[in-house]
């Protein structure tokens, strides 16, 4: 669709708009629902109805989960559900077809940030525990026709092993590992630098800060290591991911795949440069449908063309979650603030950030760090970048290092968890 002109962009996406809710109001029990007095003709569609129809929520969808289930469940290949980083895992269903969409979306990913057939990729992420992104990338890298290793998250002994044994040219790995893999690679002499690396491809967290330069985790990694670094956006709602080009101007939508809105906070449409909540309708879907669903997730929307010629829009880094906003002592503010405050030290490379409710209300926050820092002078400096930076000050606890590191690489999670709400 890149090739595509504006005009013919927007008839093809309106065409495919309408597929997919006729479709959804067909089959899905959620939809037939929501949508019974939308009177759908395809002469007659336009932006403007499709504006007309409700959003769909993740409430919608943790309460209502098999109702968006949109074929026999005979049909279903593949289930896999989400993180639940933000409240209970919620389940998608994906049949055959989907699968084969998940593979293109991946593939144009990795051909978009300039990776061929020729690469070799090290997988350090999960393919179980029902986790999309894993299993995503191991299809995109058949569909490029390249190789994979899969070795999983954790456990630096191994990956640098299969580094040295395999000579991966790419890593797809969550970029805060790569700070511990560093370490592990320092603390035992690997000549890290040498190695076959050309590139990795960073999932779960942000590598850029709001003016798409390097964030303190980017500048980290590239300060150690010559190599490229790509930064991608995506959620197991979608199905599909936003990503980088060579350009790094900011992670490509997927027109074929996905319709997007930005919209501000009175839900009108974010302009170039401006920050909204991503509101997405998965194209093509066959399984779990979802029409004009919001993810909470705020990012800035780059609506000019890209240096790289292609004219999709693009979207900045995830500056935060509409329901992980935090209130402390009268500042609000997000989890990323505090990452990239604490992913300045090179001498942290984990922490934990804690935040919990008191008799008020009111959140409380307690950063776990390793019990070395507890005696240092990086602790002063710590809290006063933290009263100029976020202007309050946190509580702070020291844990052993590696006791630290198991709380945030569980292995029964398939994400690291930096921060952990209690409520």
């Amino acid at each position: 669709m890149e090739k595509e002109t504006k005009s013919d962009l927007s008839e093809i996406q309106i065409n495919k708009l309408f597929d997919i809710i006729s479709y959804a109001k067909k089959n899905s029990s959620f939809y037939k629902k929501s949508l019974k007095n939308l009177n759908l003709s395809k002469n007659k569609f336009s932006i403007d109805l499709y504006k007309k129809i409700p959003f769909t929520t993740k409430s919608d969808l943790a309460k209502n989960n098999e109702s968006f289930l949109a074929v026999p469940i005979s049909k279903i290949a593949d289930f896999v559900t989400t993180s639940g980083t933000t409240g209970s895992p919620i389940s998608l269903y994906l049949t055959k077809k989907d699968l084969k969409r998940l593979s293109k979306n991946e593939c144009d990913s990795l051909t978009l940030m300039g990776h061929t057939k020729k690469d070799t990729f090290q997988l350090m992420t999960t393919m179980d525990k029902q986790f999309m992104a894993g299993m995503a990338y191991f299809l995109g890298v058949q569909e490029l026709g390249a190789g994979m290793i899969r070795i999983g998250p954790g456990v630096p002994q191994l990956q640098w092993d299969s580094i040295l044994r395999y000579s991966p040219t790419t890593l797809i790995a969550v970029p805060s590992f790569i700070i511990t893999l560093l370490d592990y690679a320092k603390e035992n002499n690997i000549n890290y630098k040498s190695t076959s690396i050309k590139s990795i491809v960073c999932i779960g967290e942000s590598i850029r800060d709001e003016n798409l330069n390097y964030n303190k985790l980017g500048k980290r990694i590239l300060e150690n290591w010559n190599i490229n670094i790509y930064s991608t956006y995506a959620s197991t709602e979608m199905g599909a991911a936003f990503s980088e080009c060579t350009a790094q101007k900011g992670c490509h939508l997927n027109e074929d795949l996905l319709f997007l809105e930005v919209l501000k906070e009175d839900d009108s449409n974010a302009l170039n440069g401006e920050y909204g909540e991503i509101v997405i309708t998965t194209l093509n879907v066959e399984g779990t449908p979802l029409i004009r669903y919001r993810t909470g997730d705020i990012a800035k929307i780059y609506r000019d063309k890209c240096e790289c010629g292609r004219a999709s829009p693009r979207l900045g880094p995830i500056m935060g979650r509409k329901n992980q906003m935090i209130k402390f002592r009268g500042t609000t503010l997000y989890p990323k603030a505090i990452f990239d405050l604490l992913d300045n030290y090179k001498t942290i490379s984990c922490y934990k950030v804690i935040i919990k409710k008191d008799e008020l209300n009111n959140d409380n926050i307690t950063l776990l760090l390793d019990e070395k820092i507890a005696n240092s002078n990086i602790l002063n400096e710590i809290k006063q970048m933290c009263k100029s930076s976020l202007r309050v000050i946190p509580n702070f606890e020291f844990i052993e290092i590696n006791k630290l590191r198991g709380m945030v690489y569980k292995k029964h999670m398939r994400k690291p968890e930096k921060i952990k709400f209690i409520t």
